[in-house]
């Protein structure tokens, strides 16, 4: 028996879920429950038929005697990012709780804004190996660098068009919610401070993977789209640079049981 922890931001929610509900090395899901973790809730319904147990607060956490994998999930709110040092804060905080209750974490943040720079040293004092999703020798820059398969891949698309607006499946779904963040407390009472700010955008870039379809996405885009006045092209995205991370993540589990 091992315990992974995932310490995620909402836009990979649906990610997470369905890598656990494919791995059959999985034997029990727990979900610290709030508003932010209704989302991968969701997905382990949608993709598997799953309920996973639930916890208010990581003390509550019983490892159950299993021989399989147990993950222990915590679902961080989505725009954290708009200020760094909230998000390097609230990260290595949460990174701190769990650690105590699990054998590693793998996270579901990329450098994003140079937050998670230098993890060695942010999380030195978490007794357990922590995993960012790594491009080669580096993080990925964000979530968009890791489904869209890495930096080349990337800068490849801002240099077809600057102003693009990259949808992934978590852009997809909370669109709305990263708009408030974006433009900060009064973005609900002034919606047309996003729109200045996306004044030179011209596209949505969608990159499906198989947890959200070309044609979902679409749907979930298309008030942005017209709100905003951008097109939408397509990019195929990528779970890989994800896989690799939870594989890794997982032989340190079992190594350190083994």
């Amino acid at each position: 028996m091992g315990v992974l922890g995932i310490i995620s931001c909402q836009t990979l929610e649906l990610e997470f879920a369905y890598l656990m509900v494919n791995d059959p090395d999985v034997s029990s899901i727990t979900v610290m429950k709030d508003h932010y973790a209704d989302g991968v809730v969701e997905g382990l319904e949608r993709y598997g038929g799953l309920a996973p147990k639930s916890i208010l607060y990581i003390g509550e956490y019983l490892p159950s005697p299993s021989n399989g994998l147990e993950v222990v999930v915590r679902v961080m709110k989505i725009g954290l990012h708009a200020v760094i040092k909230d998000l390097r804060a609230g990260v290595v905080g949460a990174v701190k709780e769990m650690g105590p209750y699990v054998d590693a974490i793998i996270l579901g943040y990329g450098l994003c804004g140079n937050a998670m720079e230098n993890p060695g040293e942010l999380f030195s004092g978490t007794p357990v190996p922590v995993f960012l999703p790594m491009d080669e020798d580096h993080p990925v820059d964000d979530c968009v660098g890791l489904i869209i398969g890495g930096r080349e891949n990337y800068y490849e698309e801002q240099c077809k068009c600057a102003g693009t607006m990259f949808m992934n499946s978590g852009f997809a779904r909370h669109w709305e919610s990263l708009g408030e963040n974006m433009t900060g407390p009064m973005g609900s009472s002034h919606p047309g401070m996003l729109k200045r700010l996306l004044a030179n955008y011209k596209r949505t870039l969608l990159l499906p993977t198989p947890v959200m379809s070309e044609e979902e996405m679409t749907s979930s885009v298309t008030e942005f789209n017209e709100k905003y006045g951008l097109r939408s092209e397509v990019r195929p995205g990528t779970l890989e640079i994800l896989n690799r991370t939870w594989r890794t993540a997982k032989e340190s589990v079992f190594g350190t049981k083994g």
